[in-house]
């Protein structure tokens, strides 16, 4: 599966509560199963008003099927093609 980056545009995003995320994990659980395809849902960060998602599958459609069927903004899909860190540092090339 490919790897994808979404920012979702939320006003108020920071000022959701636990409960608030608790029924956002419910309802894009709901979406995941629904779409009967492989999907993983990796991560998702708040940060003032934006949510970033980190979510895997197939193809940016699947992405933005899911965030249709749970009722989700997405307003930047991206592919992630790499990823590094301060291990990156380390590397040799051959």
């Amino acid at each position: 599966m490919k790897r994808f980056l979404i920012e979702r545009e939320i006003p108020g995003a920071s000022t959701l509560t636990m409960t608030d995320l608790c029924e956002i994990a419910r309802t894009s659980n709901a979406a995941v199963d629904s779409l009967g395809v492989p999907y993983t849902w990796v991560t998702s960060y708040v940060a003032g008003d934006k949510i970033y998602c980190v979510h895997e599958a197939e193809d940016a459609e699947t992405i933005l099927e899911h965030a249709r069927r749970g009722g989700f903004p997405a307003n930047l899909v991206v592919e992630v093609t790499n990823e590094f860190g301060p291990h990156t540092a380390e590397y040799v090339a051959a």
